[in-house]
């Protein structure tokens, strides 16, 4: 009889221990300090992390300052026994470059530039080249700059925006529908005669970074040289001694042009090493499933002197994940852990094109489909420099409330109502945002494996935002801390609840 009865008691003992009250969850938040995250952020945005671009020494240092804080917490390794989910990022370099035209050579960035993206390591030798006007085909007007053209293995010289005189500057480079009309065409390059040489700021000889392996050499070998040139370039290539002035360009024929012209590249694909860094506060009776709250630590890095911080973008984010997690661990230490595990997972690669966070749902250590949601943080510690209406410094842009789950905006404005008292401002969430925010943090790669998402933004994109400018002094910490403490409210909800948020609402929004 009493060892029936101690049976029944047991399990009753357990959950009243899991139980969560209002009041608990509201003297945790209460951890959540200004102070807190200013003291983390100082660090994390300072100049020892050198801008903590990916795959680079100030992003290694960024990562262990994160994983000893979650250590410290006493949060348990996210991935096996490492905190640290390792990845490799690819990255072409050009490590050498030459162009000669009729036995004269031509300085880069001085007279030319040739896209990363399309050249490949080789030597080749061109002896003509076509002059295609503005490179113009458009149906609509009739107008087709390749009329009576034979362009095929050979290098296309057009002059995209109307003139190429020696300083005048921003004229841009050439654009998609006038290569692919000279590629279409057989053609073996394009050159585009523009005036903005020399160049005021170094081209990139370092391509963008990617998770997905190199192509195959043989992949390689189909190139299509795309490049600017300076008018200096171009006219020597069509057999003239001086260089033509804009008028002059205008008076040119459209047609073949012998040239000897010679071309050197030299490109190799690094591969770097970068991480997520994952602290888990291990669930109660919900422990197999999980709750991610995320945010990208990585950032733009340095160029010489010049530091870019990322205070806001996103050292905001990521110490807002690092401040919750301590104030979740806590809670835990005084048997007020959540049901579910929770998954602190700071990314890097976020500024490279989303790279740490679609390693992980690619490569996922928890179940996706035991995730009941990701909560994503990318800048909050600033204002956005266009809001003009009264509520400036008492809200938030809220994204992927009305996808996903229906349960969403539930939970997340029932917790505002009752804690925090923010606006919360769904405009990002208009399908037609000419921004297109939803697909530009690390959410999107939890949304895209079917996962619910709420992404918390403060919608500065004008100001300081990707400049050197972005500093630890001009984060507004009141508005920060007020922020943090709402989505640790919308956290405890989703991760003590008896249900995982149902996945009931189509994403219904155009591909990324």
């Amino acid at each position: 009889m009493k060892k029936q009865l101690l049976s029944v008691l047991l399990p009753l003992l357990s959950l009243t221990a899991w139980a969560q009250k209002p009041e608990d969850a509201q003297k945790y938040a209460a951890l959540i300090t200004a102070e807190g995250l200013k003291e983390k952020l100082t660090i994390l945005a300072g100049a020892e992390m050198e801008g903590r671009e990916t795959a680079s020494p100030g992003q290694k240092r960024a990562a262990s300052f994160i994983e000893d804080r979650f250590k410290s917490m006493g949060l348990k390794p996210g991935n096996g026994d490492s905190y640290q989910q390792l990845f490799t990022v690819y990255q072409d370099v050009l490590s050498d470059k030459k162009l000669m035209v009729n036995g004269r050579t031509f300085v880069w960035d001085q007279e030319y530039a040739f896209s990363l993206a399309t050249i490949s390591s080789g030597n080749w030798n061109y002896n003509s080249v076509v002059f295609a006007g503005n490179g113009v085909v458009d149906s609509a007007t009739k107008i087709n700059d390749y009329a009576g053209l034979d362009v095929k293995g050979k290098l296309v010289i057009i002059i995209d925006a109307g003139t190429a005189a020696p300083g005048n500057r921003g004229m841009g480079g050439v654009s998609s529908s006038k290569i692919n009309a000279a590629r279409s065409r057989g053609a073996a390059g394009i050159w585009v005669v523009t005036g903005d040489f020399p160049k005021k700021n170094p081209t990139q000889l370092k391509g963008r970074m990617s998770i997905k392996a190199p192509a195959t050499a043989a992949a390689a070998t189909n190139n299509f040289l795309v490049a600017t040139v300076s008018p200096d370039v171009a006219s020597a290539a069509i057999g003239r001694t001086s260089t033509l002035t804009a008028a002059q360009w205008k008076e040119i024929p459209t047609g073949t042009y012998i040239s000897e012209i010679k071309v050197t590249a030299q490109k190799s694909t690094e591969s770097l090493e970068s991480s997520n860094v994952i602290g888990i506060l291990p669930g109660t009776d919900k422990k197999e499933e999980y709750l991610f709250i995320t945010g990208h630590y990585d950032h733009l890095g340095k160029a010489g002197d010049v530091i870019w911080y990322g205070a806001d973008d996103d050292g905001s984010g990521t110490v807002s994940v690092m401040q919750m997690a301590e104030a979740f661990a806590a809670a835990a230490k005084k048997n007020k852990g959540p049901r579910r595990t929770i998954a602190f997972m700071t990314v890097s690669g976020e500024e490279k094109g989303l790279l740490g966070s679609e390693y992980y749902s690619d490569h996922p250590i928890y179940p996706l489909d035991k995730t009941t949601a990701n909560l994503n943080i990318d800048m909050v510690g600033r204002v956005d420099t266009e809001r003009k209406t009264a509520d400036t410094l008492n809200y938030v842009y809220v994204i992927g409330h009305d996808k996903l789950s229906s349960e969403l905006p539930g939970i997340n404005e029932g917790v505002n109502n009752k804690y925090t008292g923010l606006v919360l401002d769904y405009k990002f969430d208009d399908p037609n945002d000419k921004n297109r925010i939803y697909y530009r943090s690390d959410h999107y790669n939890f949304a895209r494996k079917g996962v619910p998402i709420l992404f918390f933004y403060d919608g500065m994109l004008l100001a300081d935002y990707h400049k050197p400018t972005d500093t630890v002094e001009k984060i507004n910490f009141p508005l920060m801390e007020k922020r943090a403490k709402m989505i640790f409210h919308t956290g405890w909800e989703m991760a003590n609840r008896d249900n995982m948020l149902k996945r009931d609402t189509p994403l219904n929004m155009p591909g990324r």
